[in-house]
């Protein structure tokens, strides 16, 4: 390749919320901005929900920064949960961190002198409340389950006319110090209700002497904290929903939510009641939900273009700027999946197109559709897979064969690696490794069974049967496999062993016993002649050390699946037998060797014979699952004896 390095990189994409709207999601910000700005003096709470990555963060910033009136009577505040978990209460964070941001804001520290005072007592109460009657807290902040209703009234009506009354023996001296000071100048014990009221009332008189007409609240990142954390802050904004003036803006997975209402309230009865119950709860919270949707195939191929174009020239760019607005015409028409040319991006930039954005440009219109579908339009899913690609090429520019890669080719291999089946790959990695030119036989033919087939479609033939046998057939079923396979670059006739390396970040593809110590390569070459001459060193066998007897089983085991004919049984696979009869804990390494054979590759010999190696109950259970699986293969042979080795097992 003639690509420089400055040419090959598809530019790093920032993993965080974004002020600009490359999904059209100011949509969204908009219509919550017009909801809290009609709803005059009544309080709201929205949610923005979506699955994590799907641009919730995102659209808080927008709502954030194009809220009109800030500074004037309208304050804006963030706050994110995930940020305090495990270092402060949830509940009492959320309270004071509200109230401190208008304290500071409004700078009513010296201006507003007897109301800073009043609430700041309200919220120390609150906190030796939670600290000492928690159950009374929850009841009058949150929403206990209908089986713990009884107990808890109970308990607060003997328990909670004061709060040090239900101080335990490990707290009682710190929270009474804490709670002295209070209740002197009270000079009486509060209830939590009356409190609670209080509090409320206290927080009114502030937001009057702040002079301001609405209070918005951005919640973030409620999906990530622990369920108790989420609960316990979404029990915290019950305390301000009923306030006038004041909006909240959560943003979080609702299926999260829910989990967390489930794991929270573990003893909700069976049926529709324990079903419905976290919904309820939501729904009791959260007035107007707005849900994110996924992307499609064409937003996906959009999205993706406006990240790697606006990497390499800058968001601000006037270039970037006007292809911004030709995507958002196409993104207000999602239904007729239309999305950005290459030559749109060309005239767009102008002078500044050049063979590093072409290169990128390419390399995304050829991946988009399979990405598309693997990261089921998650935005955040996307981000990450172009800067894994973009790694990856840095890093085999860095270790010096960064010209024997290709970006186009290297990103077709980590969707494989990423969105197909494991199996389907790591065949695929195999037969690379194993062969002299870096090709991998199955690939080829899957490309070629698919690719004719679009042809044949193409030229309005009737399509042929296929001509596809064992694992290749099965692939060809799968329709996200056929679109990959379909997918530019083709790679049937293109040496993969660069790119092995290149992703061996994960799994060691190329790994290869050549440097084995000599010793251990005559083990091998004597499990190679059969079952007799590895009978005669099983006391060789025995005296291996643990990484000594897994160098050589890794050893033969490459060597049985890299042969090119297993239709008759080779004398290796009864020295790997005999091996494992040997030395027994390599039981499960055998059963996996067993799942790793292609079934198109091999024939009824394998059936059975494995008695000696396979001898616990869990490893015959996993060898009989193994033979159900032979016994259903297009392999007639395989299929046959397969079948009679399962159903003999399977009646002992």
């Amino acid at each position: 390749m003639s690509e420089t390095a400055h040419e090959r990189h598809l530019g790093y994409i920032p993993d965080h919320e974004t002020k600009v709207d490359l999904l059209r999601n100011e949509a969204i910000a908009k219509t919550v901005i017009n909801l809290i700005t009609r709803s005059d003096d009544r309080p709201i709470t929205i949610g923005v929900h979506g699955y994590w990555g799907a641009g919730k963060s995102s659209v808080l910033e927008m709502i954030a920064a194009r809220f009109p009136d800030q500074g004037k009577d309208t304050l804006v505040i963030r706050y994110n949960g995930w940020q305090f978990q495990g270092f402060e209460d949830a509940k009492i964070a959320l309270i004071e961190g509200i109230v401190h941001d208008l304290i500071e804001n409004r700078s009513l520290a010296t201006k507003a002198t007897d109301q800073v005072r009043n609430i700041l007592k309200r919220i120390d109460w609150l906190k030796v409340a939670k600290r000492t009657g928690g159950l009374a807290f929850n009841l009058a902040t949150g929403l206990p389950s209908p089986d713990q209703l009884s107990d808890i009234v109970g308990f607060i009506g003997s328990k909670l006319g004061s709060p040090a009354e239900v101080l335990t023996k490990e707290n009682a001296e710190a929270v009474v110090e804490e709670a002295k000071g209070y209740w002197k100048e009270k000079g009486e014990s509060p209830s939590v209700p009356s409190e609670i009221r209080a509090f409320r009332a206290a927080f009114k008189e502030l937001m009057a002497a702040a002079d301001i007409k609405k209070l918005v609240v951005l919640v973030d990142d409620l999906d990530r904290c622990l369920p108790e954390t989420a609960i316990e802050t979404l029990e915290a904004i019950r305390l301000f929903v009923m306030l006038p003036n004041t909006a909240f803006v959560i943003g979080a997975d609702e299926n999260m939510i829910k989990y967390a209402v489930t794991k929270h309230f573990p003893n909700l009865p069976e049926g529709e009641i324990a079903a419905e119950y976290p919904r309820a709860y939501l729904e009791k919270l959260i007035q107007v939900p707005f849900r994110i949707p996924s992307m499609g195939h064409a937003e996906t191929r959009t999205y993706l273009t406006l990240l790697v174009v606006g990497s390499i020239v800058g968001e601000t760019s006037k270039g970037f700027e006007k292809l911004l607005k030709t995507a958002t015409d196409y993104m207000s028409k999602p239904w007729e999946q239309t999305s950005i040319s290459e030559a749109e991006v060309r005239d767009a930039l102008g002078d500044k197109y050049d063979d590093q954005i072409k290169s990128a440009v390419i390399t995304v219109h050829q991946i988009a559709p399979v990405l598309a579908t693997g990261t089921s339009g998650n935005p955040r899913h996307v981000k990450r897979f172009v800067n894994a690609l973009n790694l990856r090429l840095q890093v085999s520019e860095a270790r010096g064969f960064g010209d024997a890669i290709d970006q186009a080719v290297l990103a077709k291999i980590m969707l494989a690696e990423y969105f197909l089946p494991e199996t389907m790959f790591n065949m695929i990695a195999r037969e690379v490794a194993s062969s002299l030119d870096g090709r991998s036989p199955s690939l080829g033919e899957l490309e070629r069974e698919v690719i004719g087939a679009k042809e044949e479609e193409a030229a309005d033939k009737a399509v042929p049967s296929p001509t596809a046998t064992g694992d290749v057939l099965q692939w060809t079923a799968d329709t996200k496999i056929r679109r990959w396979a379909e997918t530019l670059p083709a790679l049937a006739d293109v040496s993969l062993k660069p790119y092995l390396f290149v992703i061996n970040d994960v799994k060691n593809h190329t790994a290869s016993a050549a440097l084995l110590d000599p010793h251990l390569l005559e083990i091998v070459v004597k499990l190679n002649e059969g079952s007799f001459s590895a009978k005669s060193i099983s006391k060789e066998l025995k005296a291996l050390s643990p990484t000594e007897s897994g160098k050589v089983f890794d050893e033969a085991r490459l060597r049985l699946l890299s042969a090119p004919d297993l239709m008759t049984k080779p004398p290796l696979f009864e020295g790997i037998v005999t091996f494992v009869e040997t030395l027994q804990h390599f039981e499960g390494r055998y059963l996996d060797l067993l799942e790793e054979l292609q079934p198109s590759k091999i024939s009824g010999w394998i059936s059975s014979g494995h008695d000696g190696a396979v001898k616990s109950a869990a490893g015959q259970a996993r060898l009989l699952a193994v033979l159900e699986k032979w016994s259903k293969s297009p392999n007639t042979a395989l299929k046959i004896f397969a079948s009679q080795a399962h159903k003999l097992k399977a009646a002992k």
